[in-house]
């Protein structure tokens, strides 16, 4: 284990105004409070804390994220508190700490749900303070380190997670470095048969090869002098991971792989870095589509660099990496390698970064777009999107550079210029030519949004998106267009409702019992009741506590027909005209006049689904399920509007009336597999009627009997499993 002075001289290494006795109380401190506690391995438990903060002094940061490294697990297990570390190492350390516990007792359903929530805590933190992130990936990479010591089974969901979420958020804020070698170990971890033969194939090449690395070195130092050049030149492999997914990626073996040979070329300013490409690709043959200008158009993570892939000696394809020493400084160590981890204050930290991290400001903005999400398995599968994807450069008309994930469509141009455009978005123009928005955007196309304020994201549009604020914008725009419908009808039933009891109702009244009705807000009151999840007799009751409901009566319908109406109450079961022998009275609930009931025409509801009762002139009640398209025409009405439910008994069997149009591929037997799918699935059909919808299609109109909206889903759901079935839909009246 690392000794006190030896922790000390490391950070004076590269800071000789350390603070010694912040780092000697901070490593006394974190040694005490862990005393005899003891890693899988069997190791002192606060070996891992300072071998956290050794990885972070290869990083060169200061004194502070040193510190809180030490300190890192100190509230999380053992007695130590938030309070404590800051009387003694300041309030910056204690929120460096406090960022990097793990939330306990979480009243989640799952650990996914479980491991989201603290991912969503640590990156909140990282917001406020990048530090956080450094210590936490320097923490992983040393638990990685060890992960032999850990039960297999557990081994591979850590191993699982940090492929997923840390390697991609080291690789995102620059430090390849430490993203390459996490891979790697996950790599060995989770696919050891793949990683195996990597490694055998990677002995091969060798034998094959011999000392080429040195070889091609030493050619391009002599090409770099004798151009007058001063620059340094560094060769290695692809490290096996890289090469996994590139064989993955492109479905290639290891023989057909065009790079498995990487050179560095570093030298002291840009002007020199294009003259390095031009003596390069003058030297030896350019492989077309493999070049790429990371400095005019830098990576979100302040990554620069030229990269070009050429046939170099030996008929040997090499990639080459070209760019200056500032630049390489930052492709190692990321945000890390920029002045604000210096010996400055938070003020001068701040300063910096709007200048300089622009990987941590893209960090930032990305966070505040996650924390949005609704729920934390949400909030991960974004987090993974962000992370994952390679990227590409689109710009606006007006040349604004637009950064996305490789696969992104103009869907997601849109929402990453603003949500608003997004939302409205109806087309686009990619390169001045109309395009569809499910587009596959390429590196350097000009995309030009055209938009509609009528326009609503269409739910389908969130499988078609690759950035996680598409998705949550998408999802979050869909929720509230639901809500708003939902919200309508829920104001027309309860004025429906105080209408009906001969009690007056104001907005005003409305808002001041919303607490009572447990909702945030009137829209949520009226939202819950257009769900059916609140009663419009509990609102009204909630405005009027002394109000009482009449005693329900039952009155004959006109000529004997078997109807049952009840004047006031909340609950009555109705018969319909024609359907006694059908199972008897129809389970309604909520009606309050002595009319006839009925289903809507050409498509009713089935138990199991919202449903809706229209009062219509002369006819009576008609039962609409919500989704119906014909409740649209009673928009303008809403006192014609009834707040009606199920109330259908378990265990109780009838049979409900439905409607399906079926496309099928007009061949022989077609006719007969429906059938036999209706059989199978207890299907009841009542009529059919067929008519040619194209030359080898044949539309069907089925009016079949079902038990309930469970049934008549698996009945479209086993009749569109069927090879003949084109597509299966219900008919609403």
């Amino acid at each position: 284990m690392m000794r006190q002075y030896e922790l000390v001289e490391r950070v004076k290494r590269y800071n000789p105004r350390a603070d010694e006795d912040l780092l000697n109380r901070a490593y006394v401190y974190a040694m005490k409070a862990h005393g005899s506690q003891k890693r899988a391995s069997g190791d002192p438990y606060f070996s891992h804390p300072l071998e956290v903060a050794a990885i972070l002094t290869e990083l060169r940061v200061d004194d502070e994220t040193i510190a809180a490294a030490m300190l890192h697990d100190t509230i999380e297990d053992t007695e130590t508190t938030r309070t404590d570390i800051e009387s003694r190492f300041g309030a910056d350390i204690a929120t460096l700490v406090e960022g990097l516990t793990k939330i306990k007792k979480l009243d989640l359903v799952s650990k996914k749900a479980a491991q989201a929530e603290n991912l969503r805590k640590m990156l909140l933190a990282v917001a406020e303070d990048a530090r956080v992130l450094l210590v936490k990936l320097a923490d992983r990479l040393h638990n990685m380190r060890t992960l032999h010591y850990v039960p297999p089974d557990k081994r591979a969901r850590i191993a699982e997670e940090t492929l997923e979420i840390y390697a991609p958020l080291a690789g995102r804020i620059g430090m390849q470095e430490m993203r390459e070698e996490l891979e790697d170990i996950c790599f060995h971890v989770l696919m050891p048969d793949a990683a195996t033969m990597v490694m055998q194939r990677l002995d091969a090449f060798r034998s094959r090869s011999g000392p080429i690395i040195a070889f091609i070195e030493n050619d391009l130092r002599e090409k770099l002098a004798a151009n007058g050049i001063q620059g340094d030149v560094k060769g290695r492999e692809k490290r096996p991971y890289s090469i996994w997914r590139k064989m993955e990626r492109k479905s290639v073996s290891f023989e057909q792989l065009p790079d498995i040979l990487g050179f560095r070329v570093m030298v002291g300013n840009i002007p020199d870095c294009y003259r390095v490409l031009g003596i390069v690709h003058n030297a030896w043959p350019f492989v077309p589509g493999r070049f790429k200008d990371y400095i005019s158009t830098p990576k979100q993570n302040d990554y620069r660099s030229i990269h070009t892939t050429v046939v170099g000696p030996k008929h040997q394809r090499v990639e080459l990496q070209i760019r200056t020493q500032a630049m390489d400084e930052i492709a190692e160590y990321g945000i890390a390698a920029h002045a604000l981890y210096k010996d400055q204050t938070v003020a001068e930290r701040d300063a910096v970064l709007g200048k300089e991290a622009r990987a941590y400001n893209w960090l930032r903005r990305t966070i505040e777009t996650l924390a949005e999400g609704d729920n934390p398995e949400e909030f991960l599968e974004h987090t993974k999107l962000e992370l994952f994807h390679d990227q590409v450069f689109c710009f606006t008309p007006k040349g604004l550079l637009i950064t996305l994930p490789r696969g992104a469509s103009p869907i997601d141009f849109a929402y990453a210029v603003h949500t608003d455009v997004g939302n409205h978005a109806v087309g686009c123009r990619i390169n001045g030519r109309n395009a569809p928005l499910t587009s596959e955007l390429r590196n350097g196309d000009e995309v030009e949004i055209l938009t509609s304020e009528a326009q609503v994201p269409p739910p389908a549009w969130e499988s078609l998106v690759v950035t996680g604020k598409a998705r949550s914008s998408i999802r979050r725009a869909t929720r509230e267009a639901v809500r708003k419908q939902f919200a309508g009808l829920g104001r027309r039933i309860i004025e429906r409702a105080f209408e009906r009891m001969g009690k007056p109702q104001t907005e005003e009244k409305l808002a001041s019992v919303v607490p009572r009705l447990a909702r945030p807000s009137l829209e949520d009151v009226y939202a819950a009741v257009g769900r059916g999840e609140l009663h419009s007799g509990d609102v009204v009751k909630a405005v009027f506590p002394d109000f009482k409901e009449e005693t329900p009566k039952t009155a004959a319908g006109p000529n004997g027909a078997g109807w049952f109406g009840v004047q006031g109450a909340d609950e009555v079961k109705f018969k319909v005209p024609g359907q006694e022998g059908a199972g008897g009275a129809l389970p309604i609930r909520g009606l309050s006049d002595d009319l006839p009931v009925r289903f809507a025409p050409g498509g009713g509801p089935v138990p199991g689904e919202r449903i809706v009762g229209i009062l219509t002139s002369g006819e009576g009640i008609t039962i609409y399920p919500i989704q119906s398209p014909s409740l649209s025409a009673f928009d303008e009405e809403p006192w014609r509007w009834l707040d009606v439910r199920w109330d259908v008994e378990e265990g109780e069997r009838r049979r409900y009336p439905a409607r399906l149009v079926v496309s099928v591929i007009n061949e022989p037997g077609s006719l007969a597999e429906v059938a036999r799918v209706m059989a199978e699935t207890d299907a009841n059909i009542d009529n059919i009627e067929m008519r040619a919808k194209t030359k080898d299609f044949r539309e069907m109109l089925f009016d079949i009997e079902v038990w309930n909206i469970k049934h008549l889903t698996t009945i479209m759901t086993d009749l569109k499993a069927k090879p003949m079935i084109a597509n299966v839909e219900r008919v609403l009246g």
